[in-house]
């Protein structure tokens, strides 16, 4: 008997992704419909340190914006006669910014961030188009931050050479510029690692590279904020935050402390101090490696805290 052919056995398409644990609520929300009425979209110091009590989180995207290191900050991350430069969005046809929404809960989220971006930072609000990443097909309507020309802290468009050697030679009483380009780069790898921003990542490669022929030290400039290290540009490591009760109190009752969306927040306090034996291994591993930004001739003598403004 002449055998019958069967036909090509087609495999089944993989299951889609999973999204990232922290988004899971969130995802699982959006995918039955039930959301909370307000978002806030960040896309500089909120993506890593919101600072304000939240229900759920999402990573995702803008359309019809693009990110720019053009706006100055003299109260968290520069000073008047050195203004730093953090994050603004400006109106791009064709743009595509990455970052994270929130869903805002309680009543003193909204006049934190007046203080934080508004009063404090020169930003206005407007709202945007949401697109969470875990679900591209929904869509939501979120407040954003954007600082427009009109503010007295607008620095404006310069060559990113400039721009590198500015955010190199600028701090405040949060701490170094060159800590916030770190941190965003780190989140944008980390969250959206397939999402192209070109000028975000060529303006890290500037800085790190301005701060390697100045010898500064990276490890130093960071800071000890405890948002994960960032020092290695091949390895994401920035840890979304999960918030906690202890977190949403402290942030709720300090807002005029906080910084606007182009810097973190204030460094913790400082820990127990460690016995000789530890002491001894930190000295270790801190010591200079060749080739390195280990070695600086230039540390700063103590670290700078957010002051009560």
């Amino acid at each position: 008997m002449q055998a019958v052919d069967q036909p090509p056995q087609v495999p089944s398409p993989p299951p889609p992704p999973s999204p990232p644990v922290e988004h899971q609520h969130a995802h699982d929300a959006l995918e039955h419909g039930s959301t909370p009425g307000l978002w806030v979209f960040g896309y500089g110091s909120l993506c890593w340190h919101p600072g304000f009590e939240y229900e759920q989180s999402v990573t995702g995207y803008v359309r019809g914006w693009a990110r720019r290191f053009w706006q100055g900050n003299t109260t968290h991350r520069g000073t008047e006669g050195k203004p730093g430069r953090v994050a603004t969005l400006i109106e791009e046809k064709e743009g595509v910014v990455w970052g994270r929404a929130f869903a805002v809960t309680g009543d003193a989220a909204l006049p934190y961030l007046d203080t934080r971006e508004c009063r404090l930072g020169g930003y206005r609000t407007q709202l945007t188009t949401f697109h969470p990443g875990c679900c591209p097909d929904r869509t939501l309507t979120a407040l954003v931050y954007v600082a427009l020309p009109c503010n007295a802290l607008w620095l404006g468009d310069a060559p990113l050479p400039e721009m590198a050697r500015q955010i190199v030679a600028s701090r405040g009483p949060s701490g170094h510029n060159v800590e916030y380009i770190l941190r965003l780069a780190a989140f944008m790898r980390h969250q959206a690692p397939d999402s192209p921003d070109d000028h975000l990542f060529a303006l890290e490669k500037l800085v790190r590279d301005t701060a390697a022929r100045q010898r500064l030290c990276l490890r130093a400039l960071m800071g000890d904020h405890p948002y994960g290290e960032c020092l290695d540009a091949e390895s994401p490591c920035v840890e979304v935050d999960t918030p906690t009760s202890s977190e949403h109190s402290s942030a709720s009752s300090s807002s005029d402390e906080s910084e606007p969306e182009g810097a973190v927040g204030p460094a913790p306090g400082p820990g127990p101090a460690p016995a000789p034996a530890a002491a001894g291994a930190a000295a270790a591993a801190a010591a200079p490696q060749p080739g390195s930004f280990q070695y600086s001739s230039r540390v700063p003598s103590k670290k700078l805290r957010c002051l009560n403004i």
